[in-house]
């Protein structure tokens, strides 16, 4: 009941914006809607679940005769749509990008690495594994290897590249302590490669330090990789390659993320939606 009264209570706000009563919202609306809530980023099973209050109380104002019509008639969620990966703006990832201390060795390497995470897009598990070898910054651009041990090659980027030269240049053999390892990016406390959890607590500590209200880990700044990317007109294809997924249809998540964004707007803006 209280997950019913919340959902009608979000259908209420969001009529308010337009000063409009929720008895007076036609199908079209509702239908904006629900394309609201797919662009907040719910699942389809909340999305599911505020249709289905929707529909029984436009269902009792019908009985009721307080409206006329039922808008609500067949309304349905997009049920096809898998659940919409949450993303970072741009304005979060460039606020987090620049916690890290660059004047310290620790620092410089934080800000290399969460450079090289949204620059391009890899897995953390594809990160921890790049060596110094797999790098080549005159031309910019690294090969990593991903699922199944299969290279392939991803463009750094200017800011990229120049953070990593830094780092290897001016910290790196600071924090290898007299040590050797081929690894890229090494822990501070003994030079050894970087573990999975250590990028994931050097995420979540910048996170907080940067007052982002969410959970971070990397898997959310490759989400925003691809999607803004798609936002600046790059093609599915091409970021299908640098992702290193293995069909376009994995990819397209994030056109459905788009879509989503571009149509809340349009409803949002449009004098005649």
């Amino acid at each position: 009941m209280t997950s019913y009264g919340r959902d009608l209570a979000a259908l209420a706000t969001w009529a308010d914006t337009s000063d409009r009563s929720v008895a007076s919202l036609v199908r079209a609306d509702l239908e904006a809607f629900v394309r609201h809530l797919m662009g907040r980023g719910l699942s389809p099973r909340s999305v599911a679940r505020s249709v289905a209050a929707i529909r029984g109380f436009y269902r009792f104002l019908t009985i009721d005769r307080r409206i006329d019509s039922n808008p609500s008639d067949d309304l349905q969620a997009p049920r096809t749509w898998p659940a919409l990966p949450k993303v970072l703006s741009v304005e979060d990832v460039d606020r987090l990008i620049a916690q890290p201390d660059t004047s310290t060795a620790r620092g410089l390497r934080d800000r290399a690495l969460l450079e090289a995470l949204y620059a391009t897009g890899m897995r953390v598990s594809e990160l921890i594994r790049v060596r110094l070898t797999d790098l080549n910054l005159d031309v910019g651009y690294l090969t990593c290897r991903g699922k199944g041990n299969k290279e392939r090659m991803v463009p750094l980027g200017s800011e990229a590249t120049s953070w990593i030269h830094r780092y290897i240049t001016d910290a790196r053999s600071e924090l290898l302590r007299s040590g050797a390892s081929s690894a890229l990016f090494v822990n501070a406390r003994d030079g050894r490669p970087l573990t999975r959890v250590g990028v994931w607590k050097i995420l979540k500590g910048y996170g907080r330090q940067a007052a982002i209200r969410r959970d971070l880990s990397p898997h959310v700044l490759r989400h925003a990789f691809a999607t803004h990317l798609l936002e600046r007109g790059a093609d599915l294809r091409a970021i299908q390659l640098m992702l290193g997924h293995a069909d376009v249809s994995t990819t397209q998540i994030y056109t459905h993320v788009l879509e989503a964004r571009l149509r809340t707007i349009y409803d949002r803006c449009h004098p005649r939606p």
